[in-house]
């Protein structure tokens, strides 16, 4: 059902909000209203096979509680986060919902059918690119139903990128930034003795981070210079410790490690479903990819590039 409420979605959201809208005011509406003409005589049609239970005939269509529940799963699901009020839940719910919108789209398109509609070259035009994207869509479902990742492929991916799946470490850094180097050598001599950091950056240092005492707050891997990263996330220096000098882009620096949080390395179990979600993405892509490339290399395929403008 995923993939039908993919291609529907949109449809389903066009659909509901101008039925809504139309039989507000369907009394000001001539083909509506109860003066309206009647509807074109058509020849009775033999009714599709039912699947599921029937719970309306529409001028000898049969509609279902599976066409009910799917309409309405699509409906709730383009409802926004904050309203779910406005969802369908209950059964009362539903029977107006049937009433009020299902039944009414029915007639409106039974209606447009009985005025020949559906035979418009553009109406055709949108009906055969929507079957060709229901085909696809359903063959790439079809094509990946077929894949399957076994607990060893998953064991390697985990083995070769562990590193990777860590969380991201982040570190609350101070910094003192001065324009020269014997000027940082004084103050880091003074830390080394007993001085205040944040007292000190506030005097001292010549960055914006100094009317906060040199505090950066938590500073992840790669948002700094790359000499930042190398001294702030080194392994020797330790919370509550200071670094050595070191020459910066705005100058020479001096470090202080307040705290640290992330880069815990999660187990395999924890990572289990996303691991698989990621090798199935990437062994359907892969399927899809050489399916199309085989389509290809057999196909009589001609692109006029020219064409385009």
């Amino acid at each position: 059902m995923l993939y039908r409420r993919a291609v529907c979605h949109g449809v389903v959201l066009c659909f509901a909000g101008m039925i809504s809208a139309l039989l507000i005011g369907c009394e000001n509406i001539p083909f509506l209203s109860p003066k309206r003409p009647a509807l074109k005589k058509t020849e009775p049609v033999a009714a599709p096979l039912v699947r599921g239970a029937l719970i309306a005939t529409i001028n000898n269509l049969p509609v279902t509680l599976e066409d009910l529940d799917g309409d309405i799963e699509n409906y709730n699901a383009m409802v926004p986060d904050d309203k779910p009020e406005l969802r369908i839940t209950t059964r009362e719910q539903k029977v107006n919902y049937l009433k009020n919108e299902l039944v009414k789209r029915i007639l409106l398109y039974q209606y447009a059918m009985s005025n020949g509609l559906d035979k418009k070259e553009e109406i055709q035009r949108i009906l055969e690119k929507t079957k060709m994207d229901l085909l696809v869509v359903e063959l790439v479902r079809e094509e990946a139903a077929k894949i399957d990742v076994t607990a060893k492929e998953i064991e390697d991916y985990y083995n070769s990128y562990k590193e990777e799946l860590k969380e991201p470490e982040e570190k609350r850094i101070r910094e003192i930034v001065t324009a020269a180097e014997q000027d940082a050598r004084n103050i880091l001599i003074q830390l080394l003795q007993g001085a205040d950091f944040a007292a000190s950056a506030r005097e001292r240092s010549i960055s914006a981070s100094a009317k906060e005492g040199g505090d950066l707050g938590f500073v992840a891997r790669g948002k700094k210079s790359a000499q930042f990263d190398a001294v702030a996330f080194s392994d020797t220096l330790e919370v509550g410790g200071v670094s050595n000098i070191f020459k910066g882009p705005d100058g020479y620096y001096i470090l202080k490690l307040e705290e640290k949080r992330g880069g815990k390395q999660k187990s395999l179990s924890e990572m289990w479903d996303d691991i698989k979600r990621v090798l199935m993405f990437l062994k359907q892509q892969q399927r899809v990819d050489e399916l199309i490339a085989k389509l290809s290399r057999e196909a009589k395929l001609e692109i006029y590039e020219g064409a385009v403008k």
